[in-house]
């Protein structure tokens, strides 16, 4: 990229370019890990938001949209804290290289790590004297959990990312929850600090601190959208120095949460969460994350039909990228870090799909030369080729509107081993699409990929 000085204002903040590896990586896994994951526990709730067992401390623990307020009551002792479950989040069977190596085999080419959730516990052993008892590397686990993961990914090929909740349920009020806060008040007033401090003493010195140290290939922010200002969060001043100063300014991107005035407007890329909003088309790089199941953290609560399928996560990769939109799709890890079996799953199957498919999702961009109007069929745009992916085998033709006046010279359906030529004619402003035999033998599952080559 060219290199520039920006200074702390929207105007030049947003004229960097995002950098190239984003666009082009399209899939990304997501972790959701912490203390959290110890009682990983939320009553299932088909509200938007209503499951997630990462919100433990303010919806089970807390009352804030709490449907299973006796939980903890329940489970643990009366004097129990949340913050006493942070001894028996242990990562005993934390396997750093096998994760990265699911990771890898799912097709993702991007991995993000909770850092720091609302609660304000940290996976890696910072330097921060407010966080001293608070952390990975002082208790539970005591190693840095960032630290090994980041290494075992970036060994493995992948980009590394982090999460960073702006945000701390201890120190920071919010309009959201009846009463300002979202944990009770002896929690604040035993292990929270000054409102006013926050941004100085923990907020800019841990993101610093973490770019430093490990120099991520992305930042997700999070929290700062609800409640904080530009001014209090400091957020122009911490990316002009992003973007100017740090050591993996030329690889780094942001979303749009670090503060109120963002979300859709400012940002390298733009964020939406379990379809919260319909995505930005071309208009700007964005993503969208969820969980496979309706949790990001690890949740007990959840049963075999709360979990997406193979079938329905695909799915939703395609229908993301077709709308040029990248996907970050999330695994919750168990407390004694494993993967739950069935996440696993999850990624190996949309593994063996991308190992076939993925050139009509990686580096893919949406398609201006064609048009549909099937629910069933989506196109992307790669250079010199368009895709239609079809989640339904054609038993018939299939129609497609040119818009550009250029007719593609070749027809290939994708499978395992060559690709196989499909027939097709052009009449008038309509390419007609002629159906194959099905051949179990193809290795075809779940859509269907063809190339159209100009």
């Amino acid at each position: 990229m060219t290199q520039k000085t920006y200074q702390p204002d929207w105007a030049s903040l947003d004229s960097r370019e995002i950098p190239q590896w984003y666009n082009e990586a399209r899939f990304g896994i997501f972790i959701h890990w912490g203390v959290y994951s110890v009682p990983s526990w939320r009553k299932i709730n088909n509200a938007l938001f209503g499951s997630y067992a990462e919100w433990y401390y303010a919806s089970v623990y807390g009352q804030y949209r709490n449907n299973d307020d006796d939980f903890h009551q329940r489970n643990y002792a009366p004097d129990f804290l949340y913050r006493d479950f942070a001894p028996l989040f242990k990562a005993e069977l934390f396997e750093p290289e096998a994760w990265a190596e699911l990771f890898k085999s799912s097709g993702a080419k991007y991995v993000v790590l909770t850092t720091k959730h609302h609660d304000g516990f940290c996976l890696w052993p910072t330097e921060n004297r407010h966080k001293k008892g608070w952390n990975s590397g002082d208790t539970g686990p005591q190693r840095d959990l960032l630290g090994d993961i980041t290494r075992a990914v970036r060994d493995s090929g992948l980009k590394m990312g982090i999460y960073y909740s702006s945000v701390e349920w201890e120190t920071n009020s919010s309009h959201r929850p009846e009463g300002g806060f979202f944990i009770p008040q002896r929690d604040r007033e035993k292990f929270g600090i000054a409102e006013a401090r926050y941004p100085d003493e923990i907020l800019i010195p841990q993101l610093k601190e973490l770019v430093t140290n490990y120099q991520p290939s992305l930042i997700f922010a999070d929290g700062g959208e609800w409640d904080f200002s530009e001014e209090y969060s400091q957020t122009k001043e911490f990316l002009c120095w992003l973007y100017n100063d740090a050591p993996n300014k030329d690889e780094v991107v942001v979303n749009d949460r670090f503060c109120k005035e963002m979300p859709g407007e400012h940002g390298d890329y733009y964020s939406t969460e379990y379809n919260d909003k319909d995505g930005f088309g071309r208009l700007h790089p964005w993503e969208e994350s969820r969980g496979i199941g309706k949790s990001y953290g690890y949740n007990r609560a959840e049963q075999l039909e709360d979990y997406c399928t193979s079938q329905q996560l695909i799915l939703q990769l395609i229908g993301i990228v077709a709308k040029g939109g990248n996907f970050l799709l999330n695994v919750g890890p168990t407390a004694d870090g494993r993967i739950p079996v069935i996440q696993q799953e999850r990624l190996r199957d949309i593994g063996r799909w991308m190992a076939v498919n993925g050139e009509a999702i990686y580096g893919s961009e949406m398609c201006t030369r064609l048009q549909h109007d099937d629910e069933h069929a989506f196109l992307t745009c790669a250079g010199a080729h368009d895709y239609l992916i079809l989640t339904r085998w054609p038993t018939h033709n299939f129609a497609l509107r040119i818009l550009s006046g250029m007719t593609p010279g070749a027809c290939e359906l994708l499978c395992r081993g060559q690709p196989i030529p499909v027939p097709f004619e052009i009449l008038g402003e309509q390419l007609i699409l002629h159906p194959l035999p099905w051949d179990f033998e193809l290795g075809l599952e779940y859509a269907y990929t063809f190339r159209l080559s100009y």
